[in-house]
């Protein structure tokens, strides 16, 4: 069993990004894996512990980031950080081992083509879990794996990246099983040749719209240690101003993205440095896009105020008139949950203590309708559902990966990010603080890519869409299906093994 837990823990350090060896198909041993321990398995409880211990491991590899801001942002002591990868991939795993526990029980009641769909259905059902339950984090997304091979992730358009990743544990489970069963073969290679079909079809096909709407990113590059002193905003508002007149000057863009929070100060305050900021967009005559603290006083008598984790958009004329509050804050880092209860402050200490923000819609500018996604909110397929619903045709998203420093963080965040391009069938813009800066378009094509750990700024052309997937059309109805048909699957196999 050891051996098969090894297959799948090299699978999930391969097969999702890193900065030693990234292959993506590496990623089908991780489902292989825990669907061969359920097999294998003598005991349902073997089945669990199994699927969990490799879940732990894979997790584990593949969290590991989390110790550098926890520890060198956070200012916490490193044993506090140490087993933060840990403890979140200790609880993660929970929902592998179930996956194995599964297996193990469907495996003695159904075979072939059956296992295999009902494996992939589960996997699905664990992935929107895992988006969900505790405020979610569905970062080992299995499709967002193959991000680096556009042919593979179309299939996202129409099921999403939660039921492509079913569809490809679907063909994991069905290449294990193909030596036993002939209709698992031939499920294996009918998979294959229909996801790479309709990858390369909807690569030549589909509509990217004429780019001719210039964006420029500019990528700071500020040290996240440094950041919010007092003493360098000065110098960052000077840094980010240079950095965009050189963009103007050489592709004239309609607006200049900001990354998040890339303004450390309150843009809402009449400043000085507000100030460099408003003449920067109305002598140039164009538009930015700046992230920054932002606060509301609720209480007039004693001053008591809230936070957000804003997106400002300043028009051409210095006013900000429109802006987007932050909605699904990153736990222990931007808000304490069950603070009453747990003996100490956020891990990430220099973030804020934010509220969410609620009813936001697109930023508009000139024809553009700008969906925005904060930080690690392009991890939720829902988010950025819902800006497309509400009329967004561009997808934007600000971010300041200097939190992670040179680790897997930032390319995983990146793959992330442009599944959400491809279910929408949007041009995507990400703008960081020190990278990946980069420009998708709606087939998951990056187009430009910025340099890590650079100060610099990235141009391109992109084309706002109105064009609906059906992945965008049946959103609203398919995790019910999904949950529904898993649920049934596995009431089958309970009546089957009690009627035996």
């Amino acid at each position: 069993m050891l051996t098969l837990v090894l297959i799948a823990t090299v699978g999930a350090w391969l097969g999702f990004a890193n900065p030693i060896f990234h292959f993506p198909l590496a990623a089908l041993a991780f489902p292989l894996g825990l669907a061969w321990i359920g097999l294998r398995a003598t005991s349902g409880k073997k089945a669990f512990r199994f699927g969990w211990l490799a879940g732990l491991l894979a997790a584990t590899g593949c969290y590991y980031w989390m110790v550098i801001p926890v520890q060198t942002y956070g200012g916490l002591p490193w044993f506090i950080a140490l087993p933060c990868p840990v403890i979140l991939a200790a609880f993660i795993s929970i929902y592998y081992g179930l996956f194995s526990l599964g297996v193990f029980y469907a495996g003695r009641q159904i075979t072939g083509i059956p296992l295999c769909i009902l494996a992939g259905l589960s996997w699905t059902t664990m992935e929107m879990l895992m988006g969900t339950v505790l405020s979610g984090f569905p970062w080992i997304n299995l499709a967002s794996a193959f991000a680096p091979w556009p042919f593979a992730i179309q299939g996202a358009s129409v099921v999403g990246a939660y039921g492509l990743s079913g569809i490809m544990t679907t063909l994991a489970v069905a290449i294990l099983l193909y030596s036993t069963y002939k209709s698992a073969l031939w499920l294996a290679v009918g998979l294959t040749l229909v996801l790479i079909s309709f990858g390369f079809y909807r690569g030549l096909t589909f509509d990217i719209g004429a780019p001719d709407y210039m964006i420029s990113i500019a990528q700071g590059n500020i040290d996240q240690g440094m950041k919010w002193l007092p003493k360098i905003q000065a110098d960052t508002v000077r840094k980010y101003t240079k950095i965009s007149l050189d963009a103007i000057r050489k592709h004239k863009p309609k607006v200049i993205i900001w990354p998040e929070t890339a303004m450390p100060f309150y843009l809402q305050d009449k400043t000085p440095f507000r100030e460099a900021v408003k003449i920067l967009a109305r002598d140039s005559k164009t538009s930015i896009i700046t992230g920054s603290p932002a606060y509301k006083i609720i209480d007039m008598k004693t001053n008591k105020y809230i936070l957000f984790n804003r997106a400002w958009l300043m028009d051409d004329t210095g006013r900000t008139m429109q802006s987007y509050d932050k909605e699904h804050l990153v736990p222990f880092g931007e808000y304490m949950p069950f603070k009453e209860w747990v003996p100490f402050e956020k891990l990430v200490q220099a973030a804020g203590d934010f509220r969410p923000g609620t009813d936001n819609k697109p930023l508009y500018l000139k024809g553009v309708a700008l969906g925005m996604l904060i930080c690690y909110e392009a991890i939720f397929p829902e988010l950025a559902q819902k800006q497309v619903k509400r009329g967004a045709n561009v997808l934007l998203n600000i971010s300041n990966d200097a939190w992670f420093g040179d680790t897997s963080a930032p390319r995983q965040h990146l793959n992330l990010s442009i599944m959400r391009a491809v279910e929408q069938g949007r041009w995507l813009v990400r703008g960081t603080n020190t990278g990946i800066s980069a420009f998708v378009d709606p087939i998951g094509r990056i187009t430009a890519i910025g340099t890590q750990f650079q100060a610099e700024s990235l141009s391109a052309n992109i084309a706002p869409l109105e064009t609906k997937t059906i992945f965008h059309r049946i959103f609203p109805w398919l995790g019910l299906s999904i949950y529904f048909l898993t649920f049934m699957g596995f009431s089958w196999v309970g009546y089957a093994t009690k009627k035996n």
